[in-house]
This record gives structure tokens, C-alpha cells and sequence, in this order.
């Protein structure tokens, strides 16, 4: 970390004066028309280079929230490029997601021409001579840290116990149905080669070859065991969609044609949403849907190992318990760890869920609730669901009084900046 803090330092001298300026300038507009340009600069670079819808996620090409993302962090950039460090945090998250799909230094310039050629054509005559020039060198000067940081993060991957570069083999050992809508994956290397450990929370890329789709597909799924079984385990939620068509290619193939005995290209695991293992604050895992996975992970780790954590909450929403996954294996680590506190709520709780009540609240998870079942706001706090989920915890825990720096999230998919928008709707 301190490396990367000190290259931002040394690129960001080279940035004059004049052309910080002209960046910072440019906010309004880009607060205007940021998703117009991006949605331009996605549509020219895959005209032009078509083979690398081999490593974006079509699906959120689709929805916008990729084009949204993107225009999200290059307003990030241009408001913070006289501090390229504040932004840090942002590049290393982007950073370990680009490790785990293979974007490369050559792929750099690439986006660099096609953003700069978006810009222009969305801001015709406002698009000067002057700031086409200052954002070629603040593009430089940012593409720059992320290359280097992600080559620090390719060599750590690959020069650890087990690691590797790229994407390796692994064999599907089991396939377990876990509820209506999520199916566990649990894999092994096919050439019975050591595994590479890695933090709970952490996620990996599976590289798929789908009979009659024309680009490859590659998507990020959480790890949702705990480190050091022997074998990597995902669990997949079916995206079903609306009238009767897949909404997810991916986990469509995953459910219905991937069986015990096929082979799963796979990234070595990457994330940083991780927990701290250093703090001996309460630890409150709230998750949403499939939001679970990563936190199955902590929850195992911290029933496998001493736990210095005084009391660790666990909060699921699904559905019902039709969609619930491993709610067995949550109520039997409950009832055998005496630091473990478990919760659940259901939206749409079935006649035999409220005749069971088997569950804890009925609707949405709402401040409430976390504050008549969790002591109070000095806890880590880990959030993975549904981004509505997300949005509504997070600016719950903030009316609270829970500091930012406690609050860490997950966002499957291009990030969402929550933190950003509870600021925003504060001062309004």
C-alpha cells in the first residue's frame, strides 16, 4: 500500500497546474453527461475491438450499470486529481477485479483513445483543444497507477503457495442443491496441484465456452466456504428473469448443463472485501439473497479458528424459505457456538414459514429491528445483497451514527458508492 501511495504521489507531480485546473473544470460536466460518454465509449471500443466483449460482463453492458459505474469513477477522478490518493481505495477495488478477468497494460490505451474519442463526440464544440489534451494526461497518469498496482497483485497471485497466473482448471468434485434458486459448485484443481488459500470474503472468475454464444463468458462468484478444505466451493444463484427467459446466460449453464466430473476455468481468488482480522469489535454480517456466500465464508472461518470477537451477528433476507440457502448450516452453528447470534427475515414468507416461525421478521431489514437485536453501533459491519438491500442497510446504519469506516460492502457487479450517496442526500 505504502508503494502505491507513493507512486500516485510521484505521477501526480508530473500533472501541471494548468491541467489540473482544466480537469477539475470539467466536473459539471460530467455530472451532465457522464453516462452519456460512457455509454459512447463502450459502444465505440467494442466496434472497434470486438474481442473484448471476451472479458465484459455482457449482462451489465445491458442494464447500464457497467456505463454508470465507469462514469461514476471517472467524475471520482477528475474531482479528486489534484489528491489522486483519495481515490486510492477505488483503484485498488478496480484493480483486484481486473486482476481476477486478465485486463492487461496493453488493454490501457485502448480505453484511453476510445474515452477521449467519446468525450469529444458527446461534447462536440465544449470539448476543447485544451481539455482533450489536460484528460490525455490525467488518463495517462491514472492508467498508470492501476498498472502498477495491478502488476504488484499479478505477481502476489502467482508467486504464492499454490497460486497461478491467468486462468487453471478445476475439476466440479460435487454439485449440491442448496435452495429453489442457488446451487453450490465445489471444486478442486484438475491437475491435483497445490490450492492457493485466500481471505474470506474473497471471490474468483470462472472463464465459460457457452455452446452458441459468441464471446466468452466471465463472471466473479464469491467463495462460500472457508479456506483450507482442500477445495474452492461457489454457490450460484439462477437468474431467471422475467417471462420465462434466463436473465442469466451464465447461471443458467451453470445449473442445468455443468455436472460432477466437467472442468471450470477459474482466476486465483481476488477481493477486498475482507474482514479485519485485527479488530476485537462485535461483527455484524448482514446479507441479502446470494449476498450470503461471502459471509458463509467469514462465518465458517470464524467458527474454525479462536475467535477474539465477543459476539459475531448474523442477519439473512431472502424471500422465504423456498430461496433461503444453508439456513441448516447457519441454526446448526448457532446452537453449537455460544459468540454466534443469528437472525432472519423473510419478504414474502410462505403460510408454512409463518405456521413454523422459523423465522424472525417479517418485510425488509430496517433500523429498528438492527437496533432492538444489535447492542449498539461500535461493530463491524459487512454487508453483501441486492443493491436496493444494500442502499437501505447502509443509509440505516448511517441515520444510526455508525461511522463510514465501519461499514464495508459488497456490490456484486460493477460498485455502487454508497457512502458517496448518504453524503449527498445529507446536505440536501
Amino acid at each position: 500500500m505504502k508503494s502505491v501511495q507513493s507512486l500516485e504521489r510521484r505521477r501526480y507531480i508530473m500533472l501541471s497546474q494548468q491541467t489540473i485546473e482544466t480537469i477539475k473544470a470539467t466536473v459539471p460536466v460530467l455530472q451532465e453527461h457522464g453516462e452519456e460518454i460512457t455509454g459512447r465509449f463502450y459502444k465505440l471500443m467494442f466496434a472497434n475491438h470486438p474481442e473484448l466483449l471476451n472479458i465484459f460482463n455482457h449482462a451489465n453492458q445491458h442494464k447500464g450499470r457497467q456505463q454508470a459505474a465507469l462514469a461514476q469513477a471517472v467524475l471520482a477522478a477528475a474531482q479528486n486529481i489534484d489528491k489522486l490518493e483519495a481515490i486510492l481505495p477505488a483503484v485498488i477495488q478496480i484493480a483486484h477485479k481486473h486482476r481476477s478477468l486478465g485486463v492487461l497494460p496493453e488493454h490501457y490505451p485502448i480505453v484511453g483513445k476510445h474515452l477521449l474519442l467519446a468525450i469529444q463526440d458527446v461534447l462536440g464544440e465544449l470539448a476543447s483543444k485544451e481539455i482533450i489534451q489536460a484528460w490525455t494526461e490525467a488518463y495517462e497518469t491514472i492508467a498508470q497507477a492501476f498498472i502498477q498496482v495491478e502488476k504488484g497483485m499479478y505477481e502476489e497471485s502467482s508467486r504464492q503457495p499454490g497460486g497461478w497466473e491467468g486462468f487453471r482448471e478445476f475439476k466440479v468434485i460435487r454439485k449440491i442443491k442448496e435452495s429453489e434458486v442457488i446451487t453450490s459448485f465445489y471444486l478442486q484443481p484438475a491437475d491435483n496441484g497445490e490450492l492457493a488459500s485466500f481471505e474470506p470474503g474473497q471471490y474468483v472468475s470462472v472463464k465459460l465456452e457457452i455452446p452458441g454464444q459468441q464471446y466468452t463468458h466471465i463472471r466473479q462468484y464469491s467463495l462460500s466456504d472457508k479456506p483450507g478444505t482442500g477445495y474452492y466451493r461457489i454457490s450460484v444463484k439462477r437468474e431467471d428473469g422475467i417471462d420465462g427467459k434466463p436473465d442469466g446466460v451464465v447461471s443458467h449453464y451453470l445449473h442445468h448443463s455443468v455436472q460432477e466430473g466437467d472442468i471450470l476455468a477459474l482466476s486465483a481468488p481476488a477481493g477486498h472485501f475482507t474482514m479485519d482480522r485485527q479488530s476485537e469489535r462485535p461483527i455484524v454480517l448482514i446479507s441479502g439473497g446470494v449476498g450470503l456466500t461471502p459471509m458463509i465464508s467469514m462465518l465458517n472461518s470464524l467458527a474454525a479458528s479462536p475467535n477474539n470477537r465477543p459476539t459475531t451477528f448474523f442477519i439473512h433476507a431472502a424471500r422465504n424459505s423456498s430461496t433461503h440457502a444453508m439456513k441448516e448450516h447457519v441454526a446448526r452453528l448457532t446452537a453449537e457456538n455460544d459468540w454466534l447470534r443469528s437472525y432472519v427475515c423473510y419478504s414474502r414468507p410462505t403460510a408454512e414459514d409463518r405456521s413454523n416461525g422459523l423465522y424472525d421478521k417479517d418485510g425488509n431489514i430496517d433500523l429498528p429491528w438492527l437496533q432492538s437485536i444489535v447492542p449498539g453501533t461500535d461493530c463491524d459491519f459487512y454487508l453483501c445483497g441486492p443493491v436496493p438491500m444494500l442502499r437501505t442497510v447502509y443509509r440505516a446504519l448511517a441515520e444510526w451514527g455508525v461511522a463510514a469506516d465501519r461499514i464495508h460492502y459488497e456490490c456484486f457487479g460493477p460498485d455502487i458508492a454508497l457512502a458517496s450517496e448518504v453524503r449527498t442526500e445529507s446536505v440536501r
